[in-house]
């Protein structure tokens, strides 16, 4: 199956990062309370890269994760935190 996203894995991987660890519920209530409605199973398909992301999507994410837009597009290796 061809992927349907390039930010998927490292959502994913954001999330797991985090401390204290982001469920996908989580980031689904945190997606929530920045405007955007984003189901926990579409948040599941975006990370098994079977679901297409906005653009509006993504800025949105790397916001709650704390991560840069570049970040989850693979672009760098730093987290927004380690750049501060």
């Amino acid at each position: 199956m061809v992927k349907r996203n390039i930010v998927g894995d490292r959502v994913r991987l954001a999330r797991k990062k985090a401390k204290p660890q982001i469920t996908q519920l989580d980031l689904a209530a945190r997606l929530q309370v920045e405007g955007l409605r984003l189901e926990q199973a579409a948040i599941s398909k975006i990370e098994a890269g079977n679901r297409e992301v906005t653009d509006v999507e993504v800025a949105a994410i790397a916001k709650v994760l704390g991560v840069t837009v570049g970040w989850l597009f693979g672009n760098s290796e730093e987290r927004k935190e380690q750049q501060r």
